[in-house]
Formats: C-alpha cells, structure tokens, sequence
C-alpha cells in the first residue's frame, strides 16, 4: 500500500511539472501584454528562483563555482529556456512546443558524439520518426519546403537542441553536487535570457525592462513560485520512478500545451498538427520503452532533472 501511494504521488509531482510547463505560454504572454518581454520575464523570474535557491543552499554557490563543466550546463540551460519561453509566447504554441521535443534526434546525436553511445537500428527508427513529424508539422498548406516559416519555430527548434544538450550533459557531469547542477540551471535562465535582452534592447529590437510596477511584479514572483513547485515535484517523481516511465509521464506537457492553447482560444488543432505530433511523440515513447535499448537513452533519464 505504501509502495501504491509512493508511486501514485510520485506520478502526481510529475504530472504537476508537466502542468505548469505546458500552460506557462499563458502567463507569459500576460506579462508580455504588461511590457515585460519574455526575455525579460524569463531573466526576471529566474532571479527570484535563483535567489531563493541560493537561500536554501548556500553552499551551491561554491559547488558550482569550483565545478567548472557544470558552466555548460548554465550556458544551454539558459538558451533552452530563452528560446523556448519566447517561442510559446511570440508563436503557435502547438507548433513551437512539438519542434522543443523533437529532442530524440539532437539527443542521439550529441550521445553519440559526447557520450560515444552506438547508433542501432532501433535509434534510426527514433531519428526517422521525429523527422517524419517534424516534416508533417512545417509543411506549408501551399507547398515548398518544410522547413521553419516564422522565427518562433526556429526557437522552438533551437531550444530543443539546447535542452537536448543540457540532458546528455546532466549525464556526463552526472557525478558532481547535484545543488550545484540545479543552481546552474536556475542561473542559466538569469544569465543567457537576461544577456540577450540586454543586447537586443540596446540594438532597439525589443522594449526595455520596464519600470517596477505590482501587477507584473506579481505575476514573476508566482511564476518563480510555480517553477519551484514544479522543479520538486520533478524531483521527487524523477527519483522514485523508473527513468523510462518518467519519460513517458513527461511527454503530457504535450498535451497539456496544445490542449490549454485550444481551450484557451489561443491555437486551432489542425490535422496536421496532430498527426506530425503523434509521430514525434511516438519516437520520444520508442526513447523510453523498457528493452528498446540496454541502458537509458539520453532523454529518458534526465527530461525529469530539469526546471527547463
């Protein structure tokens, strides 16, 4: 019985961070409509999360400070969450979140390179799968190539091959203080979202930081909140549960993505959508299938070590 409602809470704080990453395209676009630029935003709240991880362990600080390939980390956690934050909020959030989880193909190519994993036949079948989808969901309704048509897919698809980077590298440093790899994380977000809102208001292609004001104040500080709420429940889930089936668990905040965008009025579901989605969701669950291959692939074990 206990081992029942273990699992069951641990399924519970899973399913929670898939919650609030799936639905976050929501209050950033609140706080973009405020004059906070996702950059911004994103900089802003994870100097709240970062400050208050700070606070609980003080410690993290000289972890990663001596630790420096966990600098890495920093660097494409950022990008990840820069990338991916001013996606969902600038673009179609359907499109924007299937092109981040067409991680099975840059996640098998960093292992192998970094990693020196063997590709199988089984792993080109992922690669093919993901493909395939990706190709489904860009294609345009009037021809030509599928490729990116607006700069929010290119950030779709550039957050997932930083986020893709991130995992592969959470496994290799895997051995360093784990405070300092969630600091790093956190402070990624401050330092390469911040950095490049710095650089691009200064060349006038976005507004600048906006003078203090409670209302958006108090949304950065209940999404920071909300972020550290998901980050545990994704710890606590990702610990206790077998790294396949987290895997599986997080691919939800597909669903709870594109489903808060149709219900929300913010997105149209195509068919086309759809299908090109099942087939990239097809390969992450391929990804994580107990057998498919003799130890986790890169995405399994670690989409559930990330505040993203």
């Amino acid at each position: 019985m206990h081992d029942v409602r273990q699992t069951t809470a641990a399924i519970g704080g899973l399913m929670l961070n898939a919650l609030v990453w799936g639905v976050s395209w929501w209050p950033f676009r609140h706080l973009n409509a405020l004059g906070l630029n996702p950059l911004w935003a994103t900089a802003v709240t994870y100097a709240v999360s970062t400050l208050l991880v700070i606070l609980a362990r003080p410690s993290a600080v000289v972890a990663l400070v001596r630790n420096r390939p966990l600098w890495g980390i920093l660097l494409a956690s950022g990008a990840t969450n820069a990338a991916f934050n001013w996606g969902v909020t600038e673009g179609d959030v359907v499109r924007v979140v299937l092109l981040f989880y067409l991680m099975p193909v840059w996640a098998t190519l960093l292992a192998r390179w970094l990693l020196h994993e063997r590709l199988t036949r089984l792993v080109g079948l992922r690669l093919a799968l993901a493909l395939a989808g990706a190709m489904v969901v860009l294609w345009p309704a009037d021809g030509g190539l599928p490729l990116p048509q607006h700069p929010a897919d290119w950030l779709g698809v550039v957050g997932g091959m930083f986020f893709a980077l991130n995992n592969v590298l959470l496994r290799k440093y895997g051995h360093t203080p784990a405070e300092a790899r969630g600091l790093a994380m956190f402070a990624g977000g401050v330092i390469v979202a911040g950095g490049v809102a710095a650089l691009l208001t200064m060349h006038g292609a976005i507004a600048p930081l906006p003078a203090a004001q409670p209302l958006w104040m108090l949304g950065v500080v209940l999404l920071a909140l909300a972020f550290l709420a998901a980050n545990l429940g994704l710890q606590y889930g990702a610990e206790r549960l077998p790294s396949a089936l987290t895997a599986v668990v997080m691919t939800v905040e597909i669903v709870f993505a594109s489903g808060s965008a149709v219900l929300l009025g913010a997105e149209h579901l195509s068919t086309q959508a759809v299908f090109g989605g099942s087939l990239i969701l097809l390969a992450i669950l391929l990804a994580a299938w107990p057998g498919v291959a003799k130890r986790p692939g890169p995405v399994a074990p670690t989409l559930g070590e990330m505040p993203k």
